[in-house]
């Protein structure tokens, strides 16, 4: 079993090209013996954003706090707290954060031999 707080998770910058403001915690990885998901914790600081991308694996969202947009190919949604996300496989998404306060989220995507973006912790 594993259980400790996300914060005690160092906050790496998201390396992916195109992000701006954006830190990532991998809070469970396949190293803490999840053996089929990876589950992160994102905060998309005022002003920043996720580049516009796809890749070939689902994403869970569940947005935690702040406000923001998220866009799916030409359709923008806003995001609240407690809003629950599906991104299937080979949608172009981006999360912006055009407010004042920090958008944080969990993001569950399966494991994936160097998920873009997807700084590793030791």
């Amino acid at each position: 079993m594993y259980l400790r707080h996300f914060a005690e998770v160092d906050a790496l910058p998201v390396a992916m090209e195109g992000a701006e403001r954006v830190l990532i915690r991998n809070v469970i990885t396949a190293q803490d013996g999840a053996p089929h998901f990876a589950m992160r914790v994102f905060d998309v600081e005022p002003g920043g954003h996720t580049p516009l991308h796809q890749h070939p694996y689902e994403h869970e969202i569940l947005i935690l706090e702040g406000e923001g947009e998220l866009t799916e190919g030409r359709s923008i949604h806003p995001l609240a707290p407690g809003g629950v996300i599906f991104i299937p496989p080979g949608t172009p998404h981006q999360f912006r954060n055009p407010g004042e306060g920090v958008l944080r989220f969990v993001c569950l995507i399966p494991h994936q031999p160097a998920a873009p973006g997807a700084a590793r912790q030791k």
